[in-house]
């Protein structure tokens, strides 16, 4: 599997850096430009949005090979090296999709397909809702979306049946609550072994993943931000995205204990153009766990994902291995 390298991949050359006023605080963004393309913010680019437990760092296997259009990368507010400045008593799903659109209006860029892990593809689908005109297309990796909103409304009742999340919350909660001292803990734990065990619920082979994933994870937990982006979560009104009308590619891991099956047979209840795809040997990070496959996802959007006005698709992107199913095909 990819995840067994024995290095952390090298930062691709030529990102370039700025760094942009929201209302939420300063955001660091990164741009990968096409290679000899047209100059940057005149096509329409890839925009990654990472999750409550990274930032843009965990997309880097994603980052090789050619460029066909420009990668945008952002830390949000209050995560990676967004963190100055953010104003938490603003924290909104609104507040939060306002602030990248800001960001890459504010680059030039009119139009963009959106990329989203976890936070990051609840946050891509209500941008498609908001701003429907602009966006092209979303890719979600493991959105953590009905039944994260649920738990983070009712977390108790929601145990037995969320337990990892459930878990997960109450732990940065209460870290949250020592303020600067709760990301020091956090990083300490991740220089040591009990950090692994502790992430096996990420991953499908936690045995398999890299020491620098693990590290990473570690340097990334924004307790604060995590709660914050929960509570914002917590009361989201979901028939918004029946506003979408760009064509969505769902994914999640099959071992994914933070995005249940149930959360993409919901999105297809809302969502008008959505496939949904399962990805085997997975778990809340497919593109870590299989950056091929989901990068093969990608291109086939982008290729193929064309559907017409009011149609629903299950799938008919490249590189499935079964046929389409109503509850998400499995990619082989």
């Amino acid at each position: 599997m990819s995840v067994q390298q024995e290095t952390a991949p090298t930062v691709p050359a030529a990102l370039r850096l700025h760094i942009l006023p929201t209302d939420l605080g300063p955001c660091t963004v990164r741009i990968q430009e096409s290679d000899g393309g047209p100059p940057p913010s005149s096509g329409t680019p890839d925009v990654y949005l990472h999750g409550a437990a990274g930032s843009w760092t965990t997309f880097l296997p994603l980052l090789f090979g050619a460029v066909a259009i420009d990668r945008v990368l952002i830390d949000l507010p209050g995560w990676g090296e967004s963190t100055r400045g953010v104003r938490f008593e603003h924290f909104s799903i609104e507040a939060m999709a306002r602030a990248v659109t800001d960001v890459l209006s504010a680059l030039g860029y009119r139009r963009w397909n959106l990329v989203g892990h976890s936070m990051g593809g609840f946050l891509a689908l209500h941008i498609a809702a908001a701003w429907p005109g602009r966006t092209a297309s979303v890719v979600t990796i493991s959105a953590t979306t009905f039944d994260v909103s649920e738990a983070a409304r009712r977390p108790l009742r929601s145990l037995s049946r969320s337990p990892a999340f459930v878990g997960m919350l109450l732990l940065m909660r209460s870290l949250a609550a020592l303020g600067p001292a709760g990301p020091a803990i956090v990083r300490a734990i991740g220089a040591t072994p009990v950090m692994r065990p502790l992430m096996s619920p990420f991953f499908a082979y936690p045995a398999a993943v890299n020491a620098w994933v693990i590290r990473g994870l570690s340097t990334d937990a924004r307790p604060a931000s995590f709660f914050a982006a929960t509570q914002a979560a917590a009361h989201y009104d979901f028939r918004q995205w029946r506003a979408i009308r760009c064509p969505v590619l769902a994914t999640r891991g099959d071992t994914d204990v933070f995005t249940p099956p149930s959360d993409l047979v919901r999105l297809a209840d809302v969502v008008p153009h959505v496939q949904l795809v399962t990805m085997p040997c997975c778990g809340h990070f497919a593109h870590i766990e299989r950056p091929e496959q989901v990068q093969q996802l990608l291109e086939g959007l982008r290729t193929h994902g064309e559907t017409a006005e009011g149609e629903h698709t299950d799938t008919n992107v490249p590189g499935l291995a079964t046929p389409a199913r109503r509850h998400g095909a499995m990619l082989g």
